[in-house]
């Protein structure tokens, strides 16, 4: 099958899925404590994503100062706190890596 319509098919399922809710919620009466439960849904998501690759490393947990990953996610979220900036938390996690993995390979 062509790589194009694989691609558009699976936008269009995807907008279609996103949509749907959107159209359904807009349309009836969500009951509040629905609403309350659906804003942890992205930080959930959000760690379930992070954390395995901050803390594993080959399928163990690896929490000495040789994981880069971990050493960068704390610089990360040290300027998340101090910034609140989005942009520069990602910023400075990309080059806190960088230069945690060019150390460790020079050792």
């Amino acid at each position: 099958m062509n790589i194009w319509l694989i691609m558009l098919l699976g936008g269009l399922i995807t907008f279609g899925m996103r949509f749907s809710f959107v159209w359904l919620l807009g349309r009836f009466e969500v009951p509040e404590t629905m609403r309350r439960a659906l804003h942890y849904v992205p930080p959930a998501v959000l760690s379930a994503i992070v954390f395995p690759e901050l803390f594993l490393s080959e399928n163990h947990l690896d929490l000495n100062l040789g994981n880069t990953r971990l050493l960068a996610g704390l610089v990360a979220i040290a300027i998340a706190a101090w910034t609140k900036n989005s942009l520069l938390t990602i910023l400075a996690g990309f080059i806190a890596l960088l230069i945690f993995d060019t150390l460790s390979l020079a050792r």
